[in-house]
């Protein structure tokens, strides 16, 4: 920020408010407006003065100090009743435009009486007519009265007229019009109107200062009640990125603290408090501070009644606050704003509006935003809850009942069911076969510690006089051996039980479930031993085989069985997978999983179809894994866990951004980073499916939304986790989507980032490009001296590398930044010539045809650039002779690059024509316009039958019979 002395005149002024103009909003600005105006004073001229309280009344509206304004107006106002000379066009101009902020800004102040707002309207009207202004703004003013103060037939009034009215220079820009008229549908309860209305500034047609950032966060609550979430969070994303650092949109800025608690984010909405805790106590403008108010209230209490009410909040300095404490603060305060302005207006418009604000229910229970946010709570219903009645507990029979069907036909929640059984069977009396099954299905909840219990499950079995099911749970005991990597001893745990059943079955002393159970036992044993040790394939397909011999075409309606049967296929594709014999393995899988879809099993397919997708991604066959993968997620339904379902997203994002489904890709990868959180995998998982997810959206041209989510990544995303090259992609990816919003510094910044760690790397394309970009991003930064540095990294990076197309570009970029060092003029000669250079003498050792027309191409480009440069870089008090010197060295450049490029034919038809038009003005400049003309016909005659319709054909003719002009007069 310039210093508070030293404005030694009026153009010293003007630069020095020009400078604070482009600091960012704050007291800090302000405070520095008012020394200026001081400043101002001394100069001792009257325009100096009306200029300096325009920048300070302009520096006050943009910030949280609204209420400053009125006091440079009222001066300024008195100035121009005074001495109306004094103003240029300009100033009078602005005194004009600001009465609009003092009707706004007056209604924004309780403290300031109704009537005269009315007046100043008055005032306003009486003014402006005599200024012979439209009356438009006065009645859009007239339209924000009535509206604010609840009388919606004036507004209705109000709001007709000032559409009827002409637009001329004092109506507002049109997309701040459109947010109004937008507002007002919002209001009557059009919302699919209010958003029609606000298409073109949301499509980018309109904009100002404030806009699209206001209507973004005003159509969040709409698209929500719409059913337009995707919309909304897009919105949410882009709209937060832009009110962030503007600390004058604290309205705004609560819409998207609103948004956050109608969607299930409170976490993110906390983190919104935390970034603004000036917004609690600010005082500058009472009305958005009632706003925010109002949506903390609405925050908080959803907190509470999540819950979460002794949860610690951020809330106004000073002391620590709960979620339930803020909530009566925030309501108390929004209240007694509320109270102020309906005191004033003498209406209850304000407040009754207030507590409809506060009163609002989620309207959907999570909207995942991509960027991370835990959930504050687990998922519940968006309804106010009734309580009911605790239902009666079903009686012992009844659990047992149903924990049978649900284990007989391998439901999901099987085992909780004998959950309930066992903790029913407590206090009852049961038999010794129930005892049997308890803890059969207990220790099948345990994992490799249920073998105690499955021994003792199997002699409770016994005794109840069940031997098939008694050896059938020592066959699941040494299985679990097995699992717990005890092979040896759960191979030999497993040949009696083998043995048994089938002497068993084959004196029909047991049934084919338990016969198949034991053998799927062994079966999994052995399949242990060639996944772990690589060996006994031929023992492991035997056993497969000789299951399937039992149970194929046995299965009928026995779900078991069927199952029994898919697991056998499934492990034969294993074992055809170990054997190298991928298509095999694959085949084998999927006839696994359609005999589990068949049986109405489909949550049972989802491992088969990952293991389907892995191999066809293996075998290069993207549409099959696409197929897979699609197929396990409609398999897996809401039974895989949070994780599994963030994984099965997150693979097929990838595999559809590998075939360019960039949109879909998005969707999913957005799904992965929900789950992923849901799942507590935040900073792993989630931070790649954030990474991939960024890269989706920049691939869509959604930048902002893409740096959202992608500065979300990087707060996670670490080398030792997800490597160095996922730091650097997503780096790069940032700085890709800050250079599109014109974030230019920060997109320096990131690039340098990245390029910094692959400086390590031993490939070093990545890093040059890092660095060609970074210089690039610093030029436009308005850093040139900082870009030719890093050019002249770039630059030796690339020469190193051999890529001379590159090494080249970065001295032309070299060159055209010398003009703003002090390297000059001459500096920029230097850097172009060596551009020459280095193509031509690379051109010389190039034997490779399509080699030597692509750097012939180069060459042409570069000549032409430097013919621009001396033509653009001579000075406007340039001595005539001077200035015919250097277009006659430009032209001389233009011809070589004209002569090139008509060596590439048809490909170089386009860069030959636009050298030759170039080569023609410079021609006009030189005072031959006969040379002129004739590189005009040369363009017409190089398009002779050329498509009509192509842009360029169209421009570049048009530009040629400009040339033509001067020899036709």
């Amino acid at each position: 920020m310039g210093e508070t002395g030293g404005i030694a005149d009026f153009d010293s002024l003007r630069r020095a408010m020009a400078e604070n103009s482009e600091e960012p909003e704050g007291p800090a600005r302000n405070a520095r407006a008012e020394q200026l105006l001081v400043e101002a004073e001394k100069l001792n001229i009257p325009l100096a003065v009306i200029e300096a309280l325009g920048h300070q009344l302009k520096v006050y509206n943009y910030s949280s100090e609204k209420d400053k304004m009125f006091v440079p107006f009222a001066r300024l106002l008195r100035l121009w009743d005074e001495r109306p000379g004094d103003f240029d066009e300009y100033e009078t101009h602005s005194l004009y435009w600001v009465f609009k902020w003092m009707t706004a800004g007056m209604l924004d102040q309780p403290h300031i009486p109704l009537a005269s707002i009315e007046k100043w309207l008055g005032e306003m009207e009486h003014r402006y007519r005599l200024a012979g202004h439209s009356e438009r703004a006065v009645r859009s003013a007239e339209f924000s009265v009535a509206g604010h103060i609840g009388d919606l037939t004036r507004a209705e009034r109000a709001y007709r007229a000032w559409l009827a009215a002409d637009r001329d220079r004092m109506a507002d820009c049109h997309a701040c019009e459109l947010h109004g008229q937008g507002g007002w549908q919002l209001r009557n309860g059009r919302d699919a109107e209010a958003l029609e209305l606000w298409g073109p500034v949301l499509e980018g047609e309109y904009s100002c200062a404030h806009e699209p950032h206001t209507v973004l966060a005003s159509s969040l609550a709409p698209l929500l009640r719409l059913g337009r979430a995707d919309e909304a969070r897009a919105h949410h994303l882009r709209g937060f990125r832009l009110v962030r650092p503007m600390e004058s949109m604290r309205g705004a800025y609560a819409d998207h603290v609103e948004f956050c608690a109608l969607t299930g984010n409170e976490a993110r909405g906390l983190e919104l408090l935390a970034e603004r805790p000036a917004y609690f106590t600010d005082t500058g403008q009472p009305r958005s501070r009632m706003d925010f108010m109002a949506v903390v209230t609405l925050l908080m209490e959803r907190l509470t009644e999540l819950g979460l009410g002794e949860q610690r909040v951020p809330g106004p300095a000073g002391r620590a606050w709960s979620a339930v404490e803020l909530a009566g603060h925030a309501r108390a305060e929004a209240l007694e704003l509320a109270a102020r302005f309906d005191a004033r207006n003498g209406t209850s418009y304000v407040g009754d509006q207030l507590r409809e604000r506060m009163a609002q229910r989620p309207l959907v229970d999570r909207l995942p935003l991509g960027v991370r946010a835990m959930r504050t709570a687990p998922a519940g219903p968006v309804a106010p809850v009734v309580q009911a009645p605790a239902p009666e507990q079903p009686s012992l029979p009844a659990l047992l009942a149903e924990a049978r069907r649900l284990s007989d036909t391998l439901q999901p929640h099987a085992l909780e069911a004998w959950a309930a059984v066992a903790e029913a069977a407590e206090s009852a009396e049961v038999d010794t076969y129930v005892h049997a099954e308890i803890a059969d299905h207990t220790a099948m909840g345990r994992g490799p510690e249920g073998v105690e219990l499955f021994e003792r499950a199997a002699e409770l079995y016994a005794e109840a006089g069940d031997e098939g099911e008694a050896i059938a749970a020592r066959a699941r005991a040494a299985y679990v051996r097995a699992l717990s990597g005890e092979l040896d001893e759960a191979t030999a745990a497993i040949v009696e039980p083998y043995d048994r059943i089938l002497a068993l079955y084959a004196d029909d002393a047991t049934g084919v479930r338990q016969t198949a159970s034991v053998l799927m036992s062994r079966a999994r044993i052995l399949m242990r031993w060639v996944h772990e040790r690589s060996e006994g394939a031929a023992d492991a397909e035997q056993a497969v085989r000789e299951l399937l011999a039992l149970v194929g075409g046995r299965g009928g309606s026995d779900v078991r069985l069927v199952s029994r049967a898919a697991e056998g296929r499934a492990m034969l594709a294993e074992l055809a997978e170990h054997a190298g014999d991928g298509e095999r393995a694959g085949e084998l899988f999927r006839q696994a999983s359609a005999q589990f879809v068949g049986a109405e099993l489909p949550w049972f397919a989802v491992e088969y179809e990952v293991r389907v997708a892995a191999l066809a991604h293996e075998q290069g066959d993207m549409a099959e894994a696409e197929r897979a993968l699609r197929a396990a997620l409609e398999h897996g339904g809401p039974y895989v866990e949070p994780v599994g379902r963030a994984q099965l997203h997150l693979q097929l994002a990838e595999v559809l951004g590998g075939r360019g489904a960039a949109e879909e890709a998005a969707e999913h990868a957005l799904e992965a980073a929900h789950w992923a959180d849901e799942a507590g995998e935040s900073g792993t998982l989630g931070a790649w499916a954030r990474h991939q997810l960024g890269g989706f959206l920049l691939r869509q041209g959604r930048f902002a939304e893409a740096a959202e989510v992608l500065e979300s990544a990087l707060a996670d995303l670490s080398a030792e986790t997800h490597g160095d090259g996922a730091v650097v992609q997503t780096q790069w990816w940032l700085g890709d989507c800050l250079s599109e919003l014109g974030e230019h510094h920060a997109a320096a910044e990131r690039r340098l980032k990245a390029a910094e760690i692959a400086r390590h790397w031993p490939e070093q394309h990545d890093h040059a490009t890092l660095a060609h970009l970074a210089a690039e991003s610093l030029g436009n930064a308005g850093l040139p001296a900082e870009a030719d540095q890093a050019y002249t990294r770039a630059g030796e990076l690339w020469r190193a590398m051999g890529n001379v197309h590159f090494l080249v570009r970065s001295l032309r970029a070299r060159a055209w930044l010398a003009l703003r060092t002090e390297a000059g003029t001459e500096g920029a000669r230097r850097l172009m010539a060596a551009a020459v250079a280095e193509c031509e003498t690379a051109l010389a050792a190039l034997a490779d045809p399509a080699a030597r027309e692509r750097l012939t191409g180069e060459l042409g480009h570069t000549h032409r650039q430097f013919g621009d440069l001396l033509a653009r870089s001579v000075p406007e008090d340039a001595e005539d002779a001077a200035i015919q010197d250097a277009f006659e060295a430009a032209l001389a450049e233009m011809t070589a690059a004209i002569a090139l490029f008509a060596g590439l034919g048809e490909d170089g038809l386009h860069s030959r024509t636009g050298a030759e038009l170039a080569a023609g003005w410079l021609e006009a400049d030189l005072s031959r316009p006969a040379d002129a003309a004739a590189r005009g016909r040369a363009v017409l005659d190089a398009y002779e039958g050329a498509d009509p319709d192509d842009d360029t054909v169209r421009a570049r003719r048009a530009e040629a019979r400009q040339l033509l002009e001067p020899t036709e007069a």
